[in-house]
């Protein structure tokens, strides 16, 4: 059966979703010109996607700040993104690497603050009513108090690179709406992307308040969800693979550097 084979790989994502202060990977170019500092979640470190640098941290070479990195060849790249990561851990671990120079910083942040881990587990494994109210209660946080904290961590990295362009990235829908899906119910996969609505809300409009780009991720796995014919989102680990970073995030990301 599918839910214990999901039900184990998540858990071990979560036993491995602290994020820790391990030193970011970084890399030398001489074509763009950028000093690139990517921050972040799992979303932008590349968890599910492979080639790891960084197994504490599972920085992937195929996410998309990597593959920006290998494409546009930017002066620097410090690849400080780690799985697990909160918005105190942002601030704590992350934003250290910023400065003067950095000149493009990306950063995807606030789904674990909002609960994304047990949220997943709690969809996943109880009934729709359930799933439900928590959901509806991580909307009352992201909508009372995870504006706030935003606002404070993008003023942080404005204050540390104050000559950056930011470029603030969204979350994708993980199911696809409607029809059969073995790993859950229609109503609980609508229920969850109507999660994902409230969070890229919530996280657009106070990047816009920032000045900063936003990169929503929704229409750039449309057709690509979990439980589609082919899934950029692993049903395992509730990820984007590698395709995922390659096709929707990486592209998503390029179009929203000015």
């Amino acid at each position: 059966m599918r839910i214990p084979r999901v039900l184990t790989t998540v858990l071990l994502a979560l036993a491995t979703a602290v994020a820790v202060p391990a030193a970011p990977a970084s890399a030398a170019g001489d074509g763009a010109g950028e000093n690139y500092v990517a921050l972040g979640d799992s979303y932008s470190s590349g968890t599910g996607a492979g080639d790891y640098s960084d197994a504490l941290c599972t920085r992937s070479g195929n996410a998309y700040p990597a593959r920006w990195a290998q494409v546009s060849a930017p002066a620097s790249f410090t690849f400080a993104a780690c799985g697990g990561a909160t918005i105190p851990d942002v601030l704590n671990n992350q934003v250290r690497y910023l400065n003067e120079s950095t000149s493009l910083v990306s950063i995807s942040i606030g789904g674990n603050d909002s609960g994304f881990a047990s949220i997943m587990l709690t969809c996943l494994l109880s009934s729709q009513a359930v799933c439900e109210e928590r959901l509806a209660e991580a909307a009352r946080y992201t909508r009372s108090q995870l504006p706030g904290e935003l606002d404070a961590l993008y003023a942080t990295i404005r204050d540390r690179a104050p000559n950056a362009e930011v470029v603030v990235v969204g979350y994708p829908y993980l199911y696809k709406e409607g029809g059969f899906c073995l790993s859950m119910g229609a109503g609980k996969r609508a229920a969850v992307n109507d999660g994902s609505d409230v969070l890229n809300q919530v996280i657009a409009d106070r990047a816009a308040a920032a000045g900063f780009s936003f990169a929503d991720a929704r229409p750039a796995f449309a057709g690509h969800e979990i439980c589609t014919r082919d899934p950029w989102i692993s049903g395992s680990n509730i990820h984007p693979t590698a395709e995922g970073h390659e096709k929707a995030y990486l592209p998503a990301f390029q179009s929203a550097i000015r």
